[in-house]
């Protein structure tokens, strides 16, 4: 018997010409191999996102009563209800406007090295750790009429009587602070820190002192990363339910809109309409957002001269 005849292979630089030929006729025809990774995230998004909101989305023009959009009127037509938006807007807004301005000075001063950053960097982000349920313990235990907050202030004698900061507005609005900013601060910093340094020590080497640096260079090419950041603090502040149900009063002056949808939905059980309240928050997240958006596009054309 004849020996086989041994299998012959191209080289590796053959194979390796052959993939990068490949590749490129690939790239000629737009088709980019990387973007099959995307697949697990979008089947997730389909999945997790995707089908219950349309679900939801049907659900809501199905009520027991009322026709079509019996669900909708009957949310709209009780004043209760329907004030819940506003409260939750009255919540939401100073939330996120006050995460993000407080972020600004904060990170535009740990762009620099100095003893002891690493650590304030993990301090100002541990309520990230925390959760919504146990930052609202917390300020239980120490904003509470007995907290180590009002017993200190009573040791001081600066008041009387206990400052009441839980059980209300103002208690819901701190655990919105406390939560949201730890977000805001870094996406604030990583915005900063994309933002050339050159930029500055030119303008330094002109006669401008930190606050024209700030104002004519730093803030304007920022400016469109803080409403990316407005955004994300905003939805955030927005969707607020434990800390409204933990630390505010959620039968008056914190019975926000997320509030409504789940006693709609798991206490009155009518799921119809715990889903057009869902769809009513969600159209008002989205058109925050759009405004949101446009005008970053504006302030993004603006300093960028108008180009791109």
């Amino acid at each position: 018997m004849s020996a086989a005849a041994p299998r012959t292979q191209p080289p590796a630089p053959a194979l390796s010409s052959e993939r990068t030929a490949l590749r490129h006729r690939l790239a000629e025809r737009g088709v980019d191999r990387t973007l099959l990774l995307l697949i697990p995230g979008l089947l997730a998004v389909l999945a997790l996102f995707c089908y219950p909101f349309l679900y939801g989305l049907q659900l809501s023009f199905q009520p027991a009563k009322g026709g079509l959009l019996g669900s909708y009127r009957a949310f709209f037509n009780n004043s209760f209800a329907a004030g819940s938006i506003a409260t939750t807007f009255k919540l939401a807004l100073p939330a996120a406007l006050i995460n993000v301005g407080a972020s600004v000075p904060l990170s535009y001063q740990m762009r620099r090295d100095f003893r002891g950053k690493r650590l304030l960097l993990a301090l100002l982000v541990v309520p990230i750790t925390l959760g919504t349920v146990l930052t609202a313990e917390g300020i239980l235990e120490f904003f509470g009429p007995v907290g180590w907050f009002n017993q200190t202030l009573h040791l001081l004698r600066l008041t009387d009587s206990p400052v009441q900061l839980t059980y209300n507005y103002w208690g819901v609005l701190l655990s919105l602070i406390i939560s949201g900013f730890p977000f805001a601060f870094l996406l604030t910093h990583s915005y900063l820190s994309g933002i050339h340094p050159g930029l500055e020590r030119a303008a330094a080497t002109l006669g401008a002192d930190w606050k024209q640096r700030f104002r004519h260079i730093t803030f304007p090419l920022l400016l469109p990363g803080l409403m990316t950041t407005f955004c994300l603090t905003f939805v955030l502040a927005f969707a607020v339910f434990p800390s409204a149900m933990m630390v505010g009063d959620p039968d008056g002056t914190t019975h926000v809109i997320s509030i409504e949808a789940y006693e709609a939905a798991l206490e009155r059980f009518d799921y119809s309409q715990g889903c057009a309240v869902a769809m009513v928050m969600t159209a008002l997240m989205l058109a925050v957002i759009a405004i949101a958006m446009g005008l970053r596009s504006r302030l993004y054309r603006g300093s960028t001269g108008g180009k791109g």
